[in-house]
């Protein structure tokens, strides 16, 4: 089974890289393996059409402004994406965030 991959973006890519170890640390008690990584808001078009693209993509609540153009890119890439719950982003709640990025890639 292939890995997926969840990708976290916010303004400079440095307050959800906490949250990528939450998420790591809560994938890796229920066992499964994702390759979760957070990038800045203005390497997301690069990512989504780099041939490694993320399987789902969520943002920080701080870029929430920022919604529809990057909806408008993760849709012509048919990738899923989503806010972070802002009460998850703010508890740095790591498996909230994973379950809702499952949720996501079930979705697809």
């Amino acid at each position: 089974m292939e890995t997926k991959t969840i990708m976290l973006a916010c303004s400079a890519g440095m307050s959800t890289s906490l949250l990528v170890s939450k998420m790591q640390a809560a994938a890796k008690k229920t066992g499964v393996d994702y390759k979760i990584f957070a990038t800045a808001a203005s390497d997301v078009p690069n990512q989504l059409t780099s041939a490694a693209k993320p399987d789902v993509l969520m943002l920080g609540p701080q870029i929430a402004y920022m919604k529809a153009d990057m909806q408008k890119q993760a849709d012509q890439a048919g990738i899923p994406m989503a806010i972070i719950n802002m009460q998850d982003y703010g508890m740095m709640n790591g498996a909230g965030v994973l379950s809702a990025a499952e949720k996501l890639m079930k979705s697809k």
